[in-house]
């Protein structure tokens, strides 16, 4: 069977959907015989399209036998039925936000290649069956040169002939249709065991001297094939002939071709335009190059001279270029100014005197012409016209419309190509030139011709002896081509007489056919156009069916996909194949199932059902033979959670999902592409099995991003963009038009906006006088502008620059434009801020703020400064300044003064300026608050009231009266106080105040004060008073310690601010256990005690305890504890330690111990015996015993316990006065007595059984197996 491959790789992007464990399933992409192939026939299933292992990497023979098929690829119409059909077969699941990925992916396109692969699948399924090689049979041409065979000189010649055959083939060959002896010339040689002719020129000759037409002849006993009429001919690239070219006039508006007439190549030579220093020529709608390589100009403008013109012929073979000597253009113009400006001018013709006038045609000539094109071939419409302004092109078709899906527009319009012409594209069509003047149309008829084409091309007839057949060969084309008949290469009139044979036009019919009849026929068809050439043996076998691919195969498919189960056998007579699934049941075919005519099993749509044993059996009159295909299903894989578009500001962390489900016997590989690329996983990447994290997202990382979820058997894709958004680039190219004495245009031409619109524009600015350097915020504009007019300051040097901003941030600031300088003026305003303060107590400073270069309106800026006293009505005083600030000095102690400062430049003064109040420099206050009382408020607040000083003692401006304050000492005896002096602000001319945050129980003093600018005056008597007592502060230091489980005991220290005399503690504490309280308990305490132990009510419970010291007043501040948290109760062992570390001073348990060490020993005794049954039993006491193999922790898990020297077990806790903390309550080891075996914490600690035997049924069952604890001995006891 004719197999079309594309050769693959399992894993690779474009997958075949369900690649076979071998060759029997076409869907499963190999070969019955090396190489290994990907078959074409699986990249079709029912509507999905899984493409295998991709175009690229496609042989030539295969992309040749495509392209030749691609004609006749109609599959859409099937493709889209399919889609449907799986639609309703697999419905949206709820909830679901996309369909099956499975169907996702029929609704991609495949490449147009696909359908073709598709279409030679679908033939080859009713194709003949080829015959093994192992046996007898005609030859077969398997390869050959093209018929229209170009070599390049400079190579050896090599023109192809491969065939295969039984017994193989021996060559000869034919040149212009007589016998070629490749004996007699030294140079040309035959390769071995082929037919391919070597001329060799490495030792001298020409190659033009071999061109001519060659048939290559391929014999053996059975008969005789023919290759194809190869015409060979040498390549030429002949040099352009020397030529003087004069400057061609022109007038300007004039229409022009310069011709390129390129010298004559095999093949034909590229043509492009180019100036004699490798320029490309600019082409538009004006000026363009026609087919056939001139150089046309609708019309001639002046810039057309500022280059010339050359034209350029690229030759394939010898890979040169030639350039023929450059056209120099003359242009005649009513304007010889040729001002760029009105290129873009909108009416560029009428602007430069150019007389405007209707088109005319340039190429072709007149109103209509024909053209003749053979079916397959392109047809290439073309019409160039002159006028002013140049004309538009539009084409069209007579009587209907142009086919949208073959036809394309070229050369801005002047061209017309319709690709794969067929019969239906004959007809007439015409292009219209049009412009504002008026329109021309020319008509072009076009003649679809054809060169014969198969309709039935003859194939291999393979018969037993005594059956009958026939040879078909029908073809058509226009004219209609002849049909002759050939047999091993002889016209068929000439042959031998054969009776059994029967010629009947295109068809030879066989009757009753013998061993004798075995022969190759040929049939030639052909027309003026061209010919085809096939070739078609008969051979007549008798052989029982034989199974030609390996036995027993085992072939996986993916669910829901369509497959098909090949069984290629041979056989003479055919052999009738059936299929059977797991040994029984009827002959598959029908429903899910069809049976091609090369006995190919197709599935239509494998569900899980579906796996199983298949069984092909091929028979026929001399016998049977079977093979097995064992048929494995599995589940798709398919992306669930896909990547989502993202749109992200630069420099963030973006993740983009791809969760995968895939058949678990499957080995999943998830890679990434970017923009169809594989992405290279850099260092700011993380790529994990579900998603790919991407680090500091940049602008390169932008594009779209494919996730690849792929097995051996299929492949599942999910595509996401990310967009990043970044800062806009900088602004450039700008320009300064419409100068104006305080107006400029300011235009700029954007920069990329990185995916974030711009929204505004900064204008900054510089001069070059007072800062430069310096940038300078000047306006601000939208971002939908990109030219403005800047108002402007005289006598400014300015130089401008555009920043533009968008969401993520500012772009970098432009080149900054050429320079403008404004013309100077007197000033319009005047400094702004002018104030006069004292600095002295006989002077004022005058200050002010400079202005700026955009107010200085000219050179040498200076300030008139003027100034006099208040009300009094004297002259102005003044004075010129360039600096901005002037000391008057001199002047009387804070007194009113108007103050006054004009700008003045070189062009003349500003404005009258405002009058400003100042006031000459302040004196300290003369005089202090009189009359001061004191009222205590409470134990730590005064109220304070005094008389308000006279207005000419203050000597300035009164900011405020101010209380100096200090404790003096406290009531109590021996308590060292601070003395430092605080101060209580009072602004503004007020008679009373409160001063607050003092210390109870304390002496203080009291002094006033007023303050002016200048400072503090005289301080007024000073005032005592005391402080009542007040409640104190918390007790120091309180701590809360546990010795044991029986007692807390609790310390503290007296409180740092008794504020008064202490009359004793008050105690309060409760109970917890979680979220239960007990009741709260008080106790009040003497002043002196300091200590406190409190006994516990249980070990369980801890304590929260509040301490407060008091006074007459009443309790102050109170500080809480709470008793240390108990350790894990879940550590039983550790509870039985601390108790014994309790109990471990009484002096009976010393002798109490001696006993227990006997029970011990006792008691290992009965656990090793015991066992085996899986006992409970008490752990030993000496920790220094090792564990040997046959220790017992090996077999039932018991543990190695030590009490040695009173130390605590891993993770008990110790206190800090050195007692072992309960963990747990001492009835957890009752908690912990009915359970399961032994087992370990979290932490690695023991939980053992050590229980105490509350009643009978502790016992019960277990008295042979366990002895009594001594752990519970000793709590017993205890």
């Amino acid at each position: 069977m004719r197999r079309l491959a594309a050769r693959g790789a399992a894993g690779d992007v474009g997958e075949v959907a369900a690649p076979a464990a071998d060759s029997t399933d076409c869907a499963q992409g190999r070969s019955p015989r090396p190489p290994r192939l990907i078959d074409l026939c699986a990249i079709w299933d029912p509507g999905v399209f899984l493409p295998a292992a991709g175009w690229k990497r496609a042989s030539g023979t295969a992309r040749r036998r495509l392209n030749e098929a691609e004609a006749v690829s109609g599959l859409s119409s099937v493709r889209e039925a399919q889609v449907e059909r799986l639609e309703a077969a697999r419905p949206c699941r709820p909830g679901s936000r996309e369909r099956d990925p499975v169907l996702r992916m029929a609704r991609q396109q495949p490449p147009p290649w696909v359908h073709t692969a598709i279409l030679l699948c679908l033939l080859n399924l009713t194709g003949a069956i080829e015959i093994p090689m192992d046996l007898s049979q005609p030859p077969t041409i398997t390869k050959q040169s093209v018929k229209d065979h170009i070599v390049d000189p400079r190579d050896n010649i090599l023109i192809e002939c491969e065939a295969k055959g039984n017994p193989a083939p021996s060559f000869h060959w034919t040149r212009n249709s007589r016998f070629f002896n490749i004996a007699k010339d030294p140079r040309v040689s035959m390769r071995r065991r082929s037919g391919t002719l070597v001329i060799d020129f490495r030792s001298g000759g020409r190659p033009e001297e071999y061109e001519g037409e060659y048939q290559c002849f391929a014999r053996n006993k059975f008969g005789t094939a023919l290759s194809n009429r190869i015409r060979l001919q040498v390549s030429k690239s002949p040099l352009w002939p020397k030529e003087n070219l004069d400057p061609v006039v022109v007038q300007e508006g004039a229409p022009l071709m310069l011709q390129c007439n390129p010298p004559p190549g095999l093949p034909s030579p590229v043509i492009f335009w180019m100036s004699s220093s490798m320029e490309p020529i600019t082409q538009d709608k004006r000026v363009s190059q026609g087919h056939n390589g001139d150089l046309y100009f609708s019309n001639v403008m002046l810039q057309d001279m500022q280059t010339d013109y050359s034209c350029n012929a690229r030759f394939h073979f010898t890979h040169t270029i030639q350039q023929k000597n450059a056209f120099t253009l003359k242009v005649l113009t009513n304007n010889p100014y040729n001002d760029s400006s009105l290129r873009n001018h909108p009416d560029m013709y009428s602007a430069r005197g150019v007389a405007e006038r209707t088109p005319s045609f340039m190429y072709p000539q007149g109103t209509a012409s024909s053209q003749m094109v053979l079916r397959g071939m392109d047809l290439l419409l073309e019409c160039i016209a002159s006028g002013v302004p140049t004309p538009d092109i539009a084409w069209y078709k007579k009587g209907g419309d142009l086919p949208s899906d073959k036809a394309k527009f070229e050369n801005f319009n002047k061209a017309l190509r319709i690709t794969n012409v067929s019969e239906e594209d004959s007809g007439e069509y015409f292009c219209l030139a049009s412009n504002k003047m008026g329109s021309i149309r020319h008509t072009i008829s076009v003649r679809v011709k054809a060169a014969p084409y198969w309709l039935d091309e003859p194939k291999n007839l393979i018969l037993a002896p005594g059956e009958d057949g026939r040879l078909v060969c029908r073809a058509n084309g226009n004219p209609k081509p002849t049909v002759q008949w050939m047999v091993n290469g002889e016209p068929l009139q000439s042959a031998p007489p054969n009776p059994n044979r029967e010629v009947a036009g295109d068809t030879i019919i066989f009757r009753d056919t013998q061993i004798s009849s075995r022969a190759v026929y040929q049939c030639n068809t052909s027309n003026e156009h061209g010919y085809l050439l096939a070739n078609a043996f008969v051979s007549v076998l008798d052989v029982p069916p034989r199974m030609l691919s390996p036995r027993n195969q085992l072939i996986r498919v993916i669910l829901y996909n369509r497959t098909r189960l090949d069984c290629p056998f041979f056989g003479s007579p055919i052999p009738t194949l059936r299929w059977f699934k797991n040994g029984q049941g009827s002959n598959l075919d029908g429903g899910n199932y069809h049976v091609y005519e090369n006995g190919s099993l197709e599935i239509k749509m494998i569900r899980k059902e579906d796996q199983g044993i298949y069984t092909c059996v091929a028979t026929n009159i001399l016998g049977k033979a079977e093979n097995q295909v064992r048929l494995e299903v599995k589940d798709p894989t398919r992306i669930y959670r896909m990547p989502e578009d993202q749109v992200v500001k630069r420099g963030t962390t973006v993740q983009l999902e791809c969760r995968v489900k895939h058949d678990p016997s499957l080995k999943l590989a998830v890679s990434w592409l970017k923009d169809d690329e594989p992405l290279y996983i850099g260092n700011r990447m993380k790529k994990e099995d579900d998603s790919l994290t991407i680090f500091g997202v940049a602008e390169r990382d932008q594009g779209s991003y494919t996730c690849v979820a792929s097995t051996e058997l299929d492949q599942d894709l999910a595509k996401a963009s990310l967009t990043v958004l970044g800062r806009p680039d900088r602004p450039r190219d700008l320009e300064l038009t419409d100068l104006a004495e305080r107006s400029v245009r300011l235009t700029w031409i954007p920069g990329d906006d990185n995916n974030s619109p711009i929204t505004d524009y900064v204008v900054q600015f510089e001069e070059d006088q007072f800062q430069p350097g310096v940038w300078h915020d000047h306006s601000k504009f939208p971002g939908s502008v990109n030219s403005a007019v800047l108002r402007l300051s005289p006598y400014v040097n300015y130089q401008f620059r555009v920043i533009a901003i968008n969401e993520v941030g500012s772009s970098h600031p432009s080149l900054p434009s050429e320079r403008y300088r404004t013309s100077g003026a007197p000033p319009e305003s005047n400094p702004a801020d002018v104030k006069g303060e004292g600095t002295r107590k006989n002077n004022m400073e005058i200050t002010w703020t400079p202005m700026n270069a955009t107010s200085a309106f000219g050179p040498n800026l200076r300030y008139i400064v003027k100034w006099r006293r208040r009300e009094t009505r004297e002259t102005w005083n003044n004075v010129t300044v360039w600096g901005s600030r002037y000391v008057v000095g001199q002047t009387p102690v804070y007194v009113p003064y108007e103050i006054r400062v004009q700008a003045e430049n070189d062009f003349g003064k500003g404005p009258e300026p405002d009058t400003v109040i100042g006031y000459s420099g302040e004196d300290y206050p003369r005089a202090a608050p009189t009359d001061v009382k004191i009222r205590v408020l409470n134990s730590t607040a005064i109220s304070l009231q005094w008389n308000r000083v006279y207005p000419d003692t203050v000597q300035g401006q009164l900011r405020e009266y101010r209380a100096y304050y200090w404790r003096e000492s406290s009531l109590l005896k021996n308590l060292w106080v601070s003395q430092k002096r605080q101060q209580a602000s009072f602004p503004g001319d007020r008679p009373r105040g409160v001063v607050s945050r003092l210390f109870p129980y304390s002496n203080y003093k009291l002094e006033m004060v007023v303050v002016n600018g200048r400072g503090d005056g005289p301080r007024g008597e000073t005032k005592e008073f005391t402080t009542p007592e007040g409640v104190p502060s918390a007790p120091r230091r309180f701590r809360v310690r546990q010795p044991n489980l029986e007692t807390i005991n609790l310390e503290w220290d007296h409180p740092e601010h008794p504020n008064g005399i202490l009359i004793g503690y008050t105690l309060k504490y409760v109970a917890f256990n979680g979220t239960k309280l007990g009741k709260q308990i008080v106790e009040n305490f003497s002043p002196n005690q300091t200590k406190f132990t409190v006994q516990r009510a249980d070990p369980v419970s801890r304590y929260r305890f509040t301490l407060s010291a008091r006074t007459q007043v009443g309790s102050g501040e109170a500080v809480t504890e709470e008793s240390p948290a108990p350790p894990n109760e879940a550590t039983p062992t550790a509870a039985y330690t601390n108790n014994q570390a309790d109990i471990a001073t009484q002096g009976w348990f010393i002798g109490l111990m001696c006993a227990i060490a006997l029970l011990v020993l006792i008691l290992l005794i009965v656990c090793f015996i015991k066992r085996s049954r899986g006992g409970k039993y008490p752990v030993r006491e000496k920790k220094d015993v090792p564990l040997g193999p046959e220790d017992p922790k090996e077999e039932d898990g018991s543990f190695d316990y030590s009490d040695e020297d009173n130390k605590p077990l891993q993770g008990s806790q110790t206190s800090l006065d050195g007692t072992i903390k309960q963990q747990e309550s001492d009835d957890s080891l009752v908690d912990y007595g009915e359970g399961g075996e032994g087992q370990f914490n979290e932490d690695g600690s023991f939980i053992g059984q050590y229980t105490v035997k509350k009643d009978k049924e502790e016992t019960e069952g277990n008295e042979s197996s366990e002895a009594t604890s001594p752990v519970n001995a000793i709590y017993s006891l205890a």
